[in-house]
């Protein structure tokens, strides 16, 4: 058996994951701890990075007793260390690689830095075991929305489809900025799109037209400003004319212009490759509409759907560990000691 030691600071939590390796490859999940720094951020409504790096350094080593006390393990036992070192706020992912570098010198054990994108598709094999080759992953947070074909979660990922502009998320913080709900905006317009008419207002569904091929856009590429400029150009329309904005109305139409992209052009690309498996991950995948329009489109068009389980979609340390076992795993060199974070690694290169 094989302890892997896992670190993420990407952005505004601090999270360490303890995952046992077994002989086969099979993964179990010992400890999983979170520190978020969200509250502190919310009075800016947006996160930022100086507050969020502060706030890793003071929960790192809490945050690390805990997650070694929930797995009923020692420091001395574990056998690796995996760490994101991008993408992410550079003094943020600083704080992660610097703690995981001590640790791993202290310990006299080898040290893997890891992509925060690949770490996401590698928390659904904590859930629901290996991944099929090749599968598809749809990975939606507040600073990613990418489309990727992952042929090996160890060395082989490919982006298909990126945003070229607002990730999903960050249109939901936008638009709950917009509506005066609080941040982040993903729960509570979720929430009051419950209460709402999706077919209320046709938003607009960014690059999904015949003009997407002729301004030389990718097929599977996204973009959500012009959903969010469409919902602010509304509710002030609303405002002049002295009428009231129906909150949860506004909230479920931008909900279902999102899902709807989203969803179709995954599930589009999931046929027209002849995938069979769809993976959503990312903190936007527990989102209700998303999680629902997902599973009807993948069950009409016989495609296999994996989700995480909420707290394995958002980020956390439990999904480093993860892919760090599945580097383990395929023998893929450690990095060294003197690694350094990449707030722009890109997705194809899973370990530094």
């Amino acid at each position: 058996m094989t302890l892997i030691l896992g670190i993420e600071s990407s952005c505004d939590e601090t999270g360490v994951g303890i995952v046992r390796l077994g002989p086969r490859g099979e993964l179990e999940l010992l400890g999983d701890e979170v520190a978020s720094s969200v509250e502190q951020h919310a009075r800016f409504g947006g996160v930022v990075p100086e507050v969020a790096s502060r706030a890793h350094l003071e929960a790192m080593v809490p945050t690390m007793k805990r997650a070694i006390a929930a797995a009923g393990v020692e420091l001395s036992d574990v056998d690796a260390v995996a760490v994101t070192c991008g993408p992410g706020l550079a003094g943020a992912l600083l704080v992660g690689v610097s703690a995981a570098k001590a640790y791993a010198a202290a310990l006299d054990v080898p040290l893997y830095g890891v992509n925060h994108l690949a770490g996401h598709v590698a928390a659904d094999t904590l859930q629901h075991g290996p991944l099929p080759s090749p599968c598809l992953a749809l990975l939606v947070s507040g600073g990613h929305t990418q489309l990727l074909l992952v042929d090996d979660l160890a060395g082989k990922i490919t982006e298909i489809g990126s945003t070229i502009d607002d990730a999903a998320g960050e249109a939901y913080d936008k638009v709950a900025r917009i509506l005066g709900l609080p941040y982040p905006g993903g729960p509570p317009i979720d929430r009051a799109a419950g209460r709402g008419n999706p077919a209320a207002i046709a938003f607009p569904r960014g690059l999904t037209g015949q003009r997407q091929s002729e301004l030389g856009r990718r097929p599977y590429d996204f973009s959500f400003s012009g959903l969010k400029t469409a919902v602010a150009r509304w509710v002030e329309a609303r405002e002049r004319d002295g009428e009231p904005v129906p909150v949860d109305d506004v909230a479920a139409s931008f909900q279902e212009a999102v899902a709807d992209v989203l969803t179709a052009k995954a599930v589009r690309a999931a046929g027209e490759l002849g995938i069979g498996t769809l993976v959503v991950s990312g903190g936007v995948a527990a989102n209700s509409r998303l999680s629902a329009l997902a599973a009807q489109r993948c069950a009409e068009a016989g495609i296999e759907l994996r989700v995480p389980r909420p707290r394995l979609c958002t980020d956390n340390g439990a999904m480093i560990a993860a892919l760090g076992a599945h580097l383990v795993a395929a023998g893929v060199p450690p990095s060294a000691l003197d690694l350094s974070a990449d707030p722009a690694l890109p997705v194809g290169t899973v370990s530094v």
